[in-house]
């Protein structure tokens, strides 16, 4: 059976020494570093994701890379007195992604979009890089189509309520069934014993 047109560009992703994305990336990664933090791009740099998660090359759709910090959560060391044995600096993560982080800031900086979902598009030594597929719940090429007209209704604050696809992953919602009872229907609920 012959493989679609995606399948070469994930198998190209996945495998990049092997091809000449291994390089791409890399003069990718230079001009990357010199741009602001939330940009919008013309197109997305990984169309078979971008496709995966919902993306369409329309009116009303816009795809915008963030780049957000590595590493686990910032914390200053106790300066108070004796120094305490567990200082608790090192080796603590944030319940929270670095690309649940992404989608928030972007939805920052464009306020009027609701965004649909993300994936990554690379990183380095201290930097990773989202794109984030953001739609226009108001333009009339989203209203009527009938697969993404849903975004017109209560959408606001998407990625700040973990409705995404990352946000559904943080929250423990990833899978149903055994593991997931005290996560539903929301973190806060159950005592708050669901993290």
């Amino acid at each position: 059976m012959a493989k679609s047109f995606y399948k070469y560009i994930a198998e190209a992703w996945k495998k990049p020494d092997e091809t000449y994305v291994h390089e791409l990336r890399w003069h990718r990664l230079q001009d990357w570093r010199r741009e602001p933090a939330v940009i919008r791009v013309e197109r997305p740099t990984r169309l078979d994701r971008a496709r995966n998660l919902g993306y369409k090359a329309k009116q009303g759709i816009i795809v915008a890379r963030a780049r957000i910090r590595r590493g686990g959560l910032r914390k200053s060391r106790h300066s108070r007195g004796r120094m305490t044995s567990r200082a608790g600096v090192n080796k603590i993560t944030m319940a929270k992604s670095i690309q649940r982080i992404a989608e928030e800031r972007t939805s920052r900086r464009y306020p009027n979009l609701v965004p649909l979902n993300s994936y990554w598009v690379g990183e380095d030594g201290k930097h990773k890089w989202f794109e984030v597929i953001l739609i226009d719940p108001s333009h009339p090429a989203i209203i009527s189509d009938s697969q993404l007209n849903w975004v017109t209704g209560k959408q606001a604050g998407r990625a700040f309520r973990g409705k995404t696809s990352a946000g559904h992953k943080g929250r423990g919602m990833s899978h149903r069934g055994n593991g997931t009872e005290k996560t539903r229907p929301s973190i806060g609920s159950h005592d708050g014993k669901g993290k």
